[in-house]
């Protein structure tokens, strides 16, 4: 074999060698490019599938397709002792949650749910009496009797049920100190059980 020869064939390899490693350098990046595309995406359905699962366990019971209206009526308080405040609390609270946390939209006659009901207890109780026999601790009870009607569902689902819940609070406090408070607290636990008997499905 001539020299130049050896010297031609010798270039045409080297030159090759450069284009190979580029070619596999590429193909690296390109694997590399894929595997992060579909990590991604794995990532991306985790996080929907996430906030489907959250926005279903708040209205896990409901129908959106049939069901798309509620009808919330003004709770009266018919308790032998009136707190003149809570029925508006309540209300508020009650409306403020079945608003936020579906997809209903509240509208005033031909609801496809509607809810009524009213304040059948507002209760005083002294509990843990003293060796002085004074009561250290008075418990305020508050009861509320509902009506749930779902009018759109095939064999639709109806309640009819009380709900009761309480707070505790030192007797030494007078009950106009610590009513209002105790008031929100039992509204928001009362408003829990309601929304959880009734479309949260748990």
């Amino acid at each position: 074999m001539s020299e130049n020869s050896y010297q031609n064939n010798h270039n045409h390899f080297s030159n090759n060698k450069p284009e190979n490693d580029f070619q596999k350098q590429a193909k690296i990046n390109m694997i590399i490019r894929i595997f992060i595309i579909v990590l991604g995406l794995v990532i991306v359905f985790f996080i929907l599938s996430s906030c489907s699962f959250s926005y279903k366990f708040e209205g896990g019971s409901i129908n959106y397709n049939l069901v798309k209206t509620i009808n919330i009526q003004e709770f009266p308080n018919r308790a032998p002792l009136v707190n003149p405040s809570l029925a508006q609390i309540f209300d508020q609270k009650l409306r403020d949650r079945y608003i936020s946390q579906t997809r209903l939209t509240p509208v005033n006659n031909n609801a496809d749910i509607e809810i009524t009901g009213e304040i059948t207890g507002y209760d005083i109780q002294g509990l843990a009496v003293k060796e002085d026999a004074y009561a250290s601790q008075t418990r305020l009870t508050v009861t509320i009797h509902l009506q749930y009607v779902n009018n759109k569902e095939e064999g639709g689902q109806e309640i009819s049920q009380n709900f009761s819940a309480f707070r505790e609070y030192s007797s030494e406090r007078m009950l106009d100190e610590v009513q209002d408070q105790l008031c929100r607290e039992i509204c928001d636990d009362l408003v829990d059980m309601i929304y959880n008997a009734t479309v949260a499905n748990w």
